[in-house]
């Protein structure tokens, strides 16, 4: 196939300093998906704490939120492929920590918390400068291709991570362990080989530009709307931090059903994916965001009262692929309403909003699911995302009316 009838996104991976960033970020995304099932079924099988699952995702949280935004100002002011790197060779330590654990068969779950924490801090400084430099890696008109065939990477990724570490766990914990840290090895050599990239900023570093990208993103209210949609859709909705419990105890399967489980939101959002790197988005890009989180929030209502493996995995499909509309437009929105000076702010605020949605969301659900329960807490949360989708309709008539995307801004 020519370059000229080539799909956006193929003709993105042709420019090799994406091609060698999506393949280096591909592998971290797989080592990431794989540590976060294995680490929930560890700390599952040493506690058998529903509580314990959701702190799991706040030891992550807390060092993120706190240095995310001098990991934005960073991503500003040096080079953001570096900056990548060195974020992934911390996650490198984290891996091996975790394999070294489970090798010496310790059994304090604490240290894990700890060892959570250290992914937490590489994640906040690799965030920002990853959702930053996309832009700088391509041309302007292939930027949505490059979005979409990174996102479609991303979501290969977030299947085949949770399919692999449930297969591993049945060898052995310290296999699917041993198998992230060489996946790490394999993301650091990939982005070394990218091309610097420094943002576009000659300004002097004051202490105020900290909140550059808050101020950014409060007066563009379409990107408001967008990032803080998703972050309350996920806080609410989300149930992937309960799976370990609800595989276990509702469902009563195995590993391979969890990693089954993990994986389905991945597949719904690969196909949905692949798609928009043929077909983006070009009209009525705000009704496509609502709808997207809306069915994202009745699918969490249905995987709360399913009591079929089957079904819950074609729901959780059907759920990957409403999410992943979102994230589309949520992407399209903050890279090109952003100034290459503040990119890495703006991003960091972005990664903000997704960490909190992510990391909060499993805290929130696994201490509901001590108090109440399991299936409630599946769908209250279920029941609280399309509340939020109703209420933003009206909050934000900006995004709602929000037809075409707008030009980049340089």
């Amino acid at each position: 196939m020519s370059s000229t009838t080539a799909s956006p996104g193929r003709q993105a991976l042709s420019h090799p300093d994406f091609a060698r960033y999506a393949y280096g970020r591909f592998a971290a995304t797989l080592a990431w998906q794989m540590i976060d099932v294995v680490l929930g079924y560890q700390v599952w099988k040493l506690t058998h704490s529903k509580a314990a699952l959701g702190t799991i995702g706040l030891a992550q949280f807390l060092p993120f939120v706190v240095l995310l935004l001098p990991g934005g100002q960073i991503a500003d002011r040096f080079d953001r492929r570096l900056i990548i790197t060195l974020a992934y060779g911390l996650e490198l330590v984290a891996a091996i920590a975790l394999l070294t654990f489970t090798l010496l068969g310790r059994t304090e779950a604490v240290a894990l918390f700890f060892i959570a924490a250290l992914l937490g801090v590489g994640r906040s400084f690799w965030a920002p400068a990853g959702q930053a430099m996309v832009p700088n890696l391509v041309p302007k008109d292939l930027l949505s291709g490059a979005i979409s065939m990174n996102t479609l990477m991303f979501t290969i990724a977030t299947i085949t991570g949770p399919a692999v570490a449930g297969l591993t766990l049945i060898a052995g914990i310290d296999w699917s362990y041993g198998i992230t840290v060489a996946l790490l090895i394999v993301a650091m050599f990939m982005i070394v080989g990218v091309k610097p990239v420094r943002a576009k900023s000659t300004s002097e570093w004051r202490w105020t530009d900290f909140l550059g990208g808050f101020v950014f993103v409060w007066q563009k209210k379409p990107v408001l709307g967008a990032i803080s949609l998703d972050l309350f859709a996920v806080l609410f909705g989300g149930v992937v931090a309960l799976l370990p419990a609800y595989a276990d105890e509702i469902l009563h399967v195995d590993t391979i059903a969890l990693g089954l489980m993990r994986a389905a939101p991945g597949v719904g959002a690969a196909i949905v994916a692949a798609w928009l790197g043929v077909r983006p988005i070009r009209q009525h890009a705000g009704t496509w965001m609502f709808g997207g989180v809306a069915i994202f929030g009745c699918c969490m209502i249905t995987v709360g009262l399913s009591t079929s493996l089957w079904l819950t995995v074609a729901v959780l499909i059907v759920a990957g692929a409403g999410d992943m509309v979102s994230v589309f437009v949520r992407g399209m929105l903050v890279q090109l309403e952003t100034p290459d000076a503040i990119r890495g702010r703006v991003s960091a605020v972005n990664s903000m909003f997704i960490g909190a949605s992510n990391e909060l969301g499993a805290f929130r659900a696994g201490m509901q699911a001590a108090w109440i329960g399991v299936v409630p807490s599946m769908i209250w949360g279920g029941i609280c995302t399309l509340a939020v989708v109703a209420s933003y309709l009206g909050l934000f008539p900006q995004l709602r009316k929000l037809d075409r995307f707008p030009d980049a801004v340089h």
